[in-house]
């Protein structure tokens, strides 16, 4: 099992930035590619971003590409989510995800933390 806990969320104005934090603990980290969804009120899982085991692919959804950055750190066991020039639209509850395949869909995912709010206020 692999526990996820997010940070980093909170209240910004428009054009802000913030960077969110996940961190993760239990079984090894190892091998797992790292995810970003969101979810607004009353909408589904979002894709935001996802990141290979090594690093060295990351994805991203078009409505954050150039924006938002994704990266980790394996020796700490720390996926981020850089988020600059932020806009109303991005407010959502954000979670982080570790899957051991795919990396596109809710589904591809095995473990979620709890998320963690984004407020982008106008």
């Amino acid at each position: 099992q692999v526990h996820l806990v997010e940070s980093g969320g909170g209240v910004v104005q428009a054009g802000g930035s913030l960077r969110l934090s996940c961190v993760a603990s239990g079984r090894t980290f190892s091998g797992y590619a790292m995810g970003w969804f969101r979810q607004a009120p009353g909408k589904d899982h979002d894709f935001v971003a996802a990141i290979t085991w090594t690093g060295g692919s990351t994805y991203y959804a078009d409505s954050v590409k150039d924006r938002f950055a994704i990266s980790r750190d394996n020796a700490k066991n720390t996926v981020y989510l850089q988020m600059n020039s932020l806009k109303p639209e991005d407010t959502a509850t954000y979670y982080c995800a570790g899957s051991n395949g795919r990396w596109r869909f809710p589904r591809d995912y095995d473990y979620w933390g709890q998320g963690t709010q984004v407020t982008v206020s106008s």
